[in-house]
């Protein structure tokens, strides 16, 4: 028994050394490096010709008029950040899908749970009229 817990610490220790981190390093390494050297050859062979012209913004053919600096109406980003939100419970379905067998009902249970959450959030959402818009 002593002899099985010994081979056993062994085997742990030399999982836990420095080395077994060399080839993870390695590859930071050559990614970090391969970027340097993309940047380098990008700025080497590209053109280096400075114009009035080619300084400007590009507008796509359309003189551009007035600020930029409009305010812009709230609800684009209320928008935007409902979809992030609800677009992210999808994520969280598929470790469920993946072991719904094994789950069994204790996990079919907590997606239910899960999804009536969001169901409410929802609900409240439309109730504020958050999605709705007055122009």
């Amino acid at each position: 028994m002593d002899i099985f817990f010994l081979q056993v610490t062994a085997v742990n220790s030399r999982i836990n050394t420095s080395y077994t981190y060399l080839p993870v390093g390695m590859q930071l390494l050559f990614a970090i490096g391969f970027v340097f050297a993309i940047l380098g050859v990008t700025h080497l062979l590209g053109p280096s010709r400075r114009t009035d012209e080619k300084l400007q913004n590009f507008e796509s053919g359309i003189e551009g008029v007035g600020n930029a600096r409009q305010p812009m109406a709230i609800k684009y980003f209320l928008v935007a950040i409902l979809f992030v939100l609800f677009d992210v419970e999808v994520i969280f379905f598929y470790p469920y899908a993946v072991n719904f067998r094994e789950l069994g009902w204790a996990g079919f249970g907590a997606v239910l749970l899960f999804v009536g959450s969001f169901l409410a959030g929802f609900l409240y959402i439309i109730k504020k009229g958050a999605l709705q818009w007055e122009d």
